[in-house]
């Protein structure tokens, strides 16, 4: 049996590799709300590590998740009760260090676990042993699954109707989501179609499947649709807004289904929402007999834990591509610590990205030995 360490109210914590964990920390903080992210979010430097409670694990964070989403958490956009100063980021990807007495049931000092919970930009975090997965390594690939995988995987089955022959487009193919949108659409047996901004982010879509991509810099979407694919796609999976929300409504099919799973065109547009043609919506829609649906994560969690195993054996038999876009070839280099989120943040704003944007925070080990 193995023996249980109660961490839950004790003031001096080991990690498991023989070193204090620090008393202070740094973490982003919303301080301001703003939908420019550098203004309302603030690095601070000396902030208390949190303690685990009696249910809980504290997380070294290694690997945090950038998301499209994270400015209009910091724009207060999601919860207008909620005021600053309030922790951001989505998810994480670490070794626990420190657990609580129940906690300690089913984790172990050492393990690797990845979260979503609200406050992973920061060096440790509080999780609930109930809302932690444990993995087999920490890897910054499954940090690609939890909120990007999971969301491609379950707003398709439960709203695509996907089955072989069907035409799927999907825009911002090309990025977190976007990747596994095209990939399992692929494994549906559809015909994918994908639109990007640049010839290297369509090389890495056709690698991954793909049929045909759509490079929105040098074509023009409208005049492909219409060219290529005269009798309307069956499926989008719609992340933009804004003017190409406009032309993915256009080009549905009879029966087509526009599943909109985000609008990032109008995220840092201070009244957030970029116009679209909705005037017309209602009778775009009955003309096809056409139907737009919404899709929210936290909408779905009683279905997340099964989305997640599914897509992580996916993965681990090598069924799944999960590209991890570090921001090697950013102007400043890798993301690399908490300082970085900002540059992360504007590199995905600037859409620069292939794949799911990860930021590694390295920790130096000072051993007592």
């Amino acid at each position: 049996s193995r023996p249980i360490l109660d961490m839950s109210y004790s003031r001096h914590f080991l990690d498991f590799q023989g070193s204090s964990i620090p008393s202070s920390m740094k973490k982003l903080v919303v301080t301001k709300l703003s939908q420019n992210f550098r203004e309302a979010v603030t690095l601070q430097q000396d902030s208390p590590v949190p303690l685990p409670g009696d249910g809980d694990l504290l997380v070294r964070n290694r690997f945090v998740g950038i998301n499209a989403s994270d400015i209009n958490y910091s724009a207060g956009r999601y919860d207008a009760s909620v005021k600053p100063p309030f922790d951001i980021g989505f998810e994480g990807v670490g070794d626990v260090v420190a657990l609580g007495l129940s906690a300690s049931a089913d984790y172990t000092v050492g393990q690797a676990v990845a979260y979503v919970k609200a406050g992973s930009f920061a060096e440790y975090t509080v999780v609930p042993a109930g809302q932690a997965v444990p993995l087999p390594s920490v890897k910054p690939e499954f940090l690609t699954l939890m909120v990007s995988g999971a969301t491609a995987y379950l707003s398709l089955k439960e709203l695509g109707d996907l089955s072989e022959g069907k035409k799927v487009l999907v825009t911002a193919a090309a990025g977190g989501t976007g990747q596994f949108a095209v990939q399992l659409a692929k494994k549906a047996k559809c015909h994918v179609i994908g639109t990007c901004s640049s010839d290297e982010k369509g090389g890495f879509l056709k690698s991954i499947g793909c049929d045909r991509t759509i490079n929105y810099k040098t074509e023009n979407v409208e005049s492909v649709l219409k060219k290529d694919y005269a009798e309307g796609v069956d499926v989008v999976y719609e992340s933009v807004g804004g003017k190409m929300f406009d032309l993915a409504l256009d080009a549905l099919a009879i029966k087509g289904r526009l599943i909109v799973i985000g609008f990032i065109a109008g995220y840092q547009n201070p009244t957030g929402l970029q116009p679209v043609k909705a005037e017309l919506l209602p009778a775009k829609l009955l003309k096809k007999s056409a139907s737009v649906r919404g899709f929210l994560l936290n909408h779905y969690l009683s279905d997340y834990k099964m989305a997640l195993q599914h897509l992580f054996k996916m993965y681990e038999r090598g069924d799944l591509v999960c590209e991890v876009d570090f921001g090697d070839m950013s102007p400043q280099g890798r993301f690399t610590g908490l300082e970085s989120v900002f540059r992360a943040v504007d590199y995905m704003y600037m859409g620069k990205n292939i794949g799911k944007i990860v930021v590694e925070l390295p920790h130096s080990v000072n051993s007592k030995l």
